[in-house]
């Protein structure tokens, strides 16, 4: 039986509802949302084990064979990321237990992570374009109430063009759908791509595929990425740790599966496009990461920086630079909620956002500060942390399809997240200490061995490359080659 495909999204719906009704009672609300997110780990290991045995599963809700139904389908592409954003949200709850408060913890904080998680999961799972929609809009609304979360004046404001930002790109969503069902008949992903084959991508298939590359592009932060760093630094820390780990994955997610799946008979005009993009993302977020000295938003624009090299991957679009951008793309949703939390650990020790207010942090908290350099090293790619893998086999695909403009910035950003991170842990952790004995502020718990874990993956994931190659090696073939997915989706239901 599949169904056991469609619990990364219904338990945590569900687990969520009950928790609405016990609001009162933060510790029983602690307990649940952890044990359902480590439970939800454990049953997506499964299924991507399942995968390498009996190849992509499928189900069919209500009995409906596509392309008439609506289905889920988990192939190890999807799989890997859901696994890895359930491990994420486990750790950010424990940080979230020691630092968000129970004034927020009241105000249905946990019951809104799991709505979340169930919009992220359903929209790698999903397997037509409609429910992409949707999910994405689960997604959404919960993220709507999280990015609020305390009410204060700065989050309203970057609240404000957040929504904004996300209806106007929910609506070109809805009407690129409209245009590709009046064009082709059906939503179901591996039948658009086999009609598509058909048919031919003409001008018209063309167009409707650059109106989903700009609204994935806007939920990705792929160059037009304006909304998020000021989005992306006002909410509590553990809530911007789940936002820079995973709600860009989810565009890239859609730009990648729709992109080699669905739009890929003209990549002279949609992958040029997107290799254009990803350059100018690349240049515009190192820029970013450079000229700001507030911790939050160097981390935010490093996020910026990450969605323009894994999106090199795509533009490439060689097998290599594809299993380097799933590599990459697990490593980001560690590493960045590493850095977010070490972000918001800096202020909430110190009260102070800027880096050069902050100094001496190693001397106070020894592990602490070591933690900043082993994030510092992983996102600059420097083995054997996990950074390295993504970075060499994207650049490996980058020379095997000559783009060597695209390599040459996506190692220049390398070499700029290095700086722009180094000048956190030189000027803030190293230093002369500016924390006396008397104005020490205990490092909680819950914050360090959050913090640890994700440095614990981190090293993981690069000393243990080999063990996970088979899984990458596996999605990256199913992205390049479309007709393993299709078969697997459509069978003989054609």
């Amino acid at each position: 039986m599949n169904n056991i495909i469609v619990l990364p999204l219904i338990i945590p719906i569900m687990v969520g509802v009950i928790l609405v009704f016990l609001r009162p009672y933060v510790k029983t609300q602690r307990v649940i949302s952890l044990v359902t997110m480590l439970g939800m780990a454990g049953i997506s290991l499964y299924i991507l084990n399942k995968i390498q045995t009996e190849g992509i599963l499928r189900l069919d809700f209500g009995g409906w064979e596509p392309p008439f139904g609506i289905l889920f389908v988990a192939d190890s592409f999807a799989m890997l990321f859901v696994l890895t954003a359930n491990i994420v949200t486990a750790i950010c709850l424990i940080y979230a237990f020691s630092s968000i408060g129970e004034s927020h913890e009241k105000m249905y904080f946990y019951p809104f992570v799991l709505f979340l998680i169930a919009g992220v999961n359903g929209s790698f799972l999903t397997g037509d374009m409609f429910n992409l929609f949707v999910c994405f809009e689960v997604m959404l609304l919960a993220s709507y109430v999280l990015v609020t979360l305390g009410g204060k004046k700065a989050q309203l404001r970057e609240s404000i063009k957040y929504v904004v930002i996300n209806i106007l790109s929910s609506w070109f969503f809805l009407v690129a759908l409209a245009y590709l069902y009046g064009a082709l008949g059906t939503l179901n992903m591996a039948h658009l791509s086999e009609r598509v084959a058909e048919v031919g991508q003409g001008p018209l298939l063309t167009t409707i595929s650059i109106i989903f590359l700009i609204v994935f592009s806007l939920k990705a932060g792929l160059l037009l990425f304006f909304w998020l760093p000021g989005s992306y630094s006002v909410p509590p820390t553990a809530i911007a740790a789940l936002f820079g780990a995973l709600l860009t994955k989810v565009g890239i997610y859609a730009l990648f599966r729709t992109f080699t799946l669905i739009f890929y008979h003209e990549p002279s005009i949609t992958h040029t496009l997107i290799g254009i993009m990803a350059g100018v993302t690349l240049v515009l977020g190192c820029i970013g990461a450079i000229a700001y000295k507030d911790v939050r938003l160097i981390a935010s624009y490093n996020v910026v920086i990450a969605v323009g090299f894994i999106l090199v991957g795509l533009a490439v679009a060689t097998q290599a630079s594809l299993e380097g951008s799933i590599y990459y793309v697990i490593h980001d949703m560690v590493a960045k909620a590493m850095l977010f939390l070490i972000a918001g650990t800096m202020i909430a020790l110190t009260g102070k956002t800027k880096i050069n207010e902050i100094s001496g942090l190693i001397r106070n908290y020894p592990l602490f500060g070591w933690m900043v350099f082993v994030v510092t090293c992983s996102l600059a790619g420097i083995p054997p942390l996990s950074g390295f893998v993504g970075k060499v086999l994207v650049g490996q695909g980058a020379i095997e399809s000559g783009s060597y403009i695209l390599l040459a910035l996506a190692f220049l950003s390398s070499i700029v997240v290095l700086y722009s991170l180094l000048r956190i842990f030189l000027s803030s952790i190293f230093g002369e200490t500016i924390i006396s004995v008397e104005d020490e502020v205990p490092l909680k718990k819950g914050m360090i061995i959050s913090i640890v874990l994700l440095a614990i993956g981190t090293v993981s994931l690069g000393l243990g490359a080999e063990f996970i190659s088979g899984y990458v090696s596996d999605a990256a073939h199913t992205l390049f080659n479309p007709s393993v997915y299709i078969e697997a989706v459509l069978g003989g239901n054609k």
